[in-house]
């Protein structure tokens, strides 16, 4: 296929240079994917279970790779199009909900950094051996003191680089393939059980389909990440020949880390100390593995580095997603302020560090459930219903037909897609305690709809204007 051209460029805006081929292409969607989720909810899988916890990943994986069909052909139609508000607008051209799809992005990204702060609380404690329990107030200060350093660090300003996600990726793959090393090793030593990873139970005493499907609602935190890759379609050298192979290949490396990462979990530590236990799961598979080693002293420090990646990037775009929307005159004006000397957008850092705040505290001393499989349940929620509108903006998109070549689904897969979607959305697919998911995500929503409306009675009051997305083509690209 020929390369695309990009739509800026045409425009006379300039055309970002495009520095990455097929291997940095795919090394940057391995990072993308890799992180908070297997690191954090290998043991609340298992929960949900039993031994059987690879199946909710692979299934997990067969639902994304259905979605991820539909994004190729997006982002190969439109390579300078965006993200997923920009494809929905060209779409189906309503404002409100391009803005009610930007604003579950941003949402998504905060819930995924807050998810990732209580993971990183979790490894502190077990490098430190500290005996601090799941609802502690020592765990919830950490947590807040974390989104506090992420914070500041995005208020300095972090450059954008393609080799430093590399390495941040690499060590992030480092600690997952310590854990399937360590499980071979266990193997020849005769301390993995093998048996126990086709052994299913479910403690709600569910049916094997509904256990699995709350199982993949919140294994499906672990497989997003590959939607934020289209965001580099302008900076590829051929996206329409590279980005099919790279997003697909990546998300089977994911899928088959995944599966072995779970199976090797199950096999060294009983699922009722996986989910129970005083250290993190993947902690504890590694202290189990090889008691003779000091991996169990080094892994948490790993972890610790995966989620904070996760973390760090997730808030850099809830802030300029912020800030996008607010330049784009749709959140109120004050939240698109840049500081004089940082450049960068404080007050719209401010905002989403705040509202991580008001997630960690309230489900921490609020909630009956595990909070990270809480807070990382929401974030899979979110980005579920977004996928079910991509999906269906894929088939609209249809009859816009464009000059060069590009990706096309197999014709059927995005219906697929957008139903699998939907179902995993609805309550079934969700424990009684994960049902607060909805309140979460819910409450969220309706804080866009108030900014909305103020942002609306501003405009209209004070300035006799109009509130829509002047620029939905580039409000990701804020």
């Amino acid at each position: 296929m020929s390369e695309v051209t990009s739509e800026r460029a045409v425009d006379g805006a300039g055309e970002l240079k495009r520095v990455m081929g097929p291997k940095l292409l795919l090394l940057f969607i391995v990072g993308d994917i890799l992180g908070t989720g297997v690191y954090a909810l290998t043991g609340e899988v298992a929960g949900e279970v039993g031994g059987a916890a690879w199946a909710p990943f692979l299934v997990a994986f067969a639902v994304a790779t259905l979605t991820a069909f539909s994004y190729l052909e997006l982002v190969t139609k439109y390579p300078a199009a965006g993200g997923a508000a920009t494809f929905i607008h060209k779409a189906f051209g309503i404002h409100f909900v391009t803005f009610i799809v930007a604003f579950a992005v941003m949402a998504s990204g905060i819930t995924s950094a807050s998810t990732a702060s209580r993971a990183f609380a979790g490894f502190l404690r077990d490098g430190l051996k500290a005996d601090w329990g799941d609802s502690s107030p020592a765990l919830l200060l950490i947590a807040l003191g974390f989104m506090t350093v992420i914070g500041l660090i995005n208020l300095r300003g972090v450059g954008e680089s393609v080799k430093a996600n590399v390495v941040l990726t690499l060590v992030e793959l480092s600690g997952l393939l310590m854990i399937i090393f360590i499980g071979l090793y266990a193997m020849f030593q005769g301390r993995a059980d093998f048996s126990r990873v086709v052994v299913f139970e479910s403690p709600d005493e569910k049916g094997t389909f509904l256990a699995i499907t709350s199982a993949t609602a919140l294994a499906f935190f672990a497989m997003i990440g590959f939607e934020d890759s289209v965001n580099m379609a302008e900076e590829t050298t051929n996206p329409s020949r590279d980005f099919p192979k790279m997003m697909l290949t990546g998300l089977g490396l994911a899928a088959v880390i995944y599966t072995l990462v779970s199976v090797t979990a199950v096999a060294l530590v009983p699922v009722g100390d996986l989910v129970g236990g005083e250290r993190s799961a993947l902690t504890q598979v590694v202290a189990v593995g090889a008691p003779d080693l000091p991996f169990d002293q080094i892994f948490p420090w790993i972890g610790m580095f995966a989620v904070a990646n996760t973390a760090l990037i997730n808030m850099l775009m809830a802030s300029r997603l912020v800030y996008g929307m607010a330049k784009q005159e749709v959140l109120p004006p004050g939240l698109g302020r840049v500081h004089a000397s940082r450049r960068t957008p404080w007050v719209a850092i401010i905002f989403t560090t705040l509202v991580s705040y008001a997630l960690i505290t309230y489900v921490t001393l609020d909630s009956a459930s595990e909070v990270v499989s809480l807070l990382g349940g929401t974030t899979a929620l979110l980005l579920l219903v977004v996928f079910v509108v991509v999906n269906a903006a894929v088939l609209v998109l249809r009859k816009d037909h464009v000059e060069h070549k590009h990706f096309v689904a197999p014709w059927g897969l995005p219906i697929i897609a957008a139903v699998s979607s939907a179902f995993l959305v609805g309550p079934w697919a969700r424990s009684p305690e994960q049902q607060q998911q909805y309140v979460i995500a819910g409450g969220l929503l309706l804080l866009g709809i108030v900014l909305w409306a103020i942002t609306w009675f501003i405009n209209r009051a004070v300035y006799a204007k109009r509130t829509f997305i002047r620029d939905p083509e580039h409000i990701d690209h804020e």
